[in-house]
């Protein structure tokens, strides 16, 4: 077991290139503010209201708003060498396929988003991935994006079997798995449910799974949530979960773009929340995991870190200068080490 917690030093560096970095890094910090909401969300629903079983968008006009934000945030991606739409029990699992035939192993990358991001999310991420090895990425069924849910999700055992069957079909033996947030947790419920395929586990600030979400995102999160109310209210909610000020957000940006439409369009139903593991289910884990935490504004719960020690072959550390959107925020060098990571670990 490793733990990291080691700030990196950084020079001073010129009034305009701080502004240059602040101005590239303001879509991940949009990205933040509306992924932190809606994965809490889903438990503000549980709570307080009641819905359909199944996903589902809420008008024809809203679908097609939502697919042509999706469409333009997927142009902030490389080209995927191959688009499938896998059958599952559940419905059919929207599939993005980066082909890498110069690989460093026949291990690929399968990456889980969070809640309501869909696959564009990664465009931070997936350029310096792909250029080692090849690397899946699904839209969750009974969330926002292109899969179809056709059956309900009852609980985190249907949640992840459509998982397992999507790698089957895909005849991927053994992947490393990784999960944001949302998908953080259905990454490491995949783990404990089907270790079999895992050749390793990467959870990136992994909500309801290392602790229980922290009791400030709530009020802020029932305050957004409720319908009906004025939009400056909602942003400012909104920013206050991202830990942003109101004027630091970039609306324009795709990828915000499409997270937004796909919470004012779709509903998720009763879409399963992931539960946070025993200490026995964390110390049977047997593949090698990685766990990126954020120092501030973490909704991966208190003592996440502590927590996350108990699983025998585990890296933890905690990203300087991160918050909830920790793979945007973090890039590149998140991204190298997940390779150094990965190729430890074949």
């Amino acid at each position: 077991m490793t733990t990291d917690t080691s700030r990196a030093e950084t020079k001073d560096a010129p009034a305009e290139t701080k502004k240059k970095s602040k101005k590239r890094r303001r879509w991940p910090i949009v990205l933040l503010v509306v992924v932190a909401v809606l994965s809490t969300s889903g438990l503000v629903a549980m709570l307080f209201m009641s819905g359909p079983a199944l996903g589902y968008f809420r008008t024809p006009e809203g679908r097609a708003a939502y697919v042509s934000a999706y469409d333009a945030a997927m142009k902030t991606m490389p080209a995927p060498t191959a688009t499938r739409d896998v059958t599952t029990t559940f419905g059919t699992v929207r599939t993005y396929v980066w082909g890498n035939e110069n690989a460093v192993d026949d291990v690929p990358v399968v990456l889980l988003p969070g809640r309501a991001s869909g696959v564009p999310m990664w465009s931070v991420n997936l350029p310096d991935f792909a250029a080692h090895r090849t690397v899946y990425a699904f839209d969750a069924i009974g969330d926002s994006g292109l899969s179809q849910q056709t059956l309900p999700l009852r609980d985190m055992d249907d949640n992840t079997r459509w998982v397992d069957e999507t790698l089957t079909a895909l005849k991927l033996d053994k992947v490393h798995l990784v999960g944001h947030s949302q998908g953080g947790g259905l990454a490491t419920a995949v783990a404990v449910r089907y270790p079999e395929h895992l050749a390793s586990l990467t959870v990136l600030e992994p909500i309801m799974t290392l602790g229980r979400v922290p009791a400030w995102a709530f009020g802020w999160t029932a305050l957004a949530s409720l319908p009906g109310i004025p939009k400056s209210w909602r942003d400012h909610a909104l920013n206050k979960i991202g830990g942003v000020e109101d004027d630091e957000v970039d609306p324009n940006d795709p990828v915000a773009r499409m997270i937004t439409a796909g919470a004012e369009h779709y509903s998720s139903g009763s879409l399963p929340m992931p539960t946070p593991l025993t200490d026995a289910q964390l110390k049977a884990l047997p593949m090698p995991v990685y766990v990126a935490l954020a120092p501030d504004k973490s909704l991966a719960g208190g003592g996440a870190a502590d927590k996350a020690k108990l699983i025998p072959d585990v890296r933890v550390k905690v990203w300087p200068k991160t918050t909830h959107s920790l793979p945007m925020q973090a890039g590149k060098p998140l991204n190298d080490e997940l390779e150094s990571f990965w190729a430890a670990h074949p």
